[in-house]
């Protein structure tokens, strides 16, 4: 049992790096096929543009940590372990730009690897992280505790350390997206705070590009964000993580005078992006969300249900389960043209 997680939790036996790596490599079998078919004619004129130079499985140390533990700098909270990324390396000589995903809930799927075929396209690489299948999990939708909230920000950090002296990676262009849980981590791994204490590698991250984030928490100092550009991108109907909570912590962010945008797009659902998904939006019955719960840092270190001013966990009544996903075409072209069109700005392609 992992430390800071409750006795009910179902882990998957440890399936080790090895089965990883085999995961991996039918992950990348399965996308290659997937690829030409989803993205159909957006590559038809080249569709070897899309494709990796390089693929490379690079396994990096983490924590295992509560969330308690991670907004308090506390490692020694944390538990080891070995996790996997995969590192596409675009086409091109010399370093190649780089983008750093973060999967959600669900793990890594073949939706990811056809976002990596997005970025090779553009010349820029992806660095790919499996966050749960080195711990032993599965996924985490039908049970959220099973890891912390904030576990993925380290991950992304431990990562970004493993690949800074990479030949093929250009360290002054690094940008972070992730989705749901991982666009979660991927909003708030922008924060000062965060960064002095777990950021050890040496880089920043030039943009964020947080999509479907739960923003339900409001933490300390949430304000002070690092000043580059944070582009989110979200569902007008998204009953996971509704949008209007993001909103209100993206005027926030501009009162504050933070770089940050936030486009929602109409009739679009939760996991909009994802082609492998439902063609409308459809209910994930046992998925848990938070959407009804207001959660506060307070006191430093301590996520509060402020409802009901004690300790939050997963079995309080503002816990729901019953939300609903889907792709929604029209959706997902206008949030991977905006993407390319902003990495291409923030990268000068």
């Amino acid at each position: 049992m992992l430390p800071g997680l409750p006795s009910h939790a179902k882990l998957q036996p440890n399936i080790g790096l090895g089965e990883a790596i085999m995961k991996t490599i039918r992950r990348l079998v399965f996308a290659s096929l997937a690829a030409f078919s989803s993205l159909g004619a957006a590559h038809a004129h080249d569709p070897l543009a899309s494709l990796p130079a390089r693929v490379e499985l690079i396994p990096f140390e983490s924590l295992t940590l509560p969330d308690s533990a991670f907004l308090k700098g506390d490692k020694s909270a944390g538990k080891p372990v070995m996790l996997a990324s995969e590192l596409h390396i675009a086409q091109g000589p010399g370093k190649r730009p780089l983008v750093v995903l973060l999967h959600g809930s669900g793990a890594l799927n073949g939706g990811h690897e056809l976002w990596a075929r997005e970025f090779a396209e553009m010349g820029v690489s992806t660095l790919l992280i499996d966050a749960f299948t080195g711990r032993g999990i599965v996924g985490t939708s039908d049970n959220q505790a099973l890891l912390g909230r904030l576990n993925m920000i380290l991950d992304a950090y431990r990562a970004l350390a493993r690949v800074k002296d990479h030949p093929r990676v250009d360290t002054s262009r690094v940008a972070l997206i992730g989705f749901s849980r991982g666009g979660q981590a991927t909003l708030y791994a922008s924060l000062e705070r965060f960064h002095k204490m777990w950021n050890e590698s040496g880089v920043d991250f030039a943009a964020y590009f947080p999509f479907y984030a739960d923003c339900m928490t409001t933490f300390v100092d949430d304000t002070k964000v690092k000043p580059v550009a944070i582009r989110l991108h979200h569902g007008e109907i998204d009953d996971y993580n509704p949008a209007p909570q993001c909103a209100a912590y993206v005027e926030r962010l501009k009162a504050a005078g933070r770089d940050v945008q936030m486009t929602i797009y109409k009739d679009a659902a939760h996991s909009f992006d994802g082609p492998l998904g439902a063609p409308k939006p459809t209910l994930s019955a046992q998925s848990m969300t938070v959407r009804n719960c207001v959660l506060k840092e307070e006191p430093l270190g301590q996520i509060t249900n402020t409802k009901t001013g004690e300790a939050f966990t997963y079995t309080d009544p503002c816990v729901l389960r019953g939300p609903h996903t889907g792709y929604n075409a029209e959706a997902s072209k206008a949030a991977r043209a905006s993407v390319r069109d902003s990495l291409k700005a923030i990268f000068k392609l």
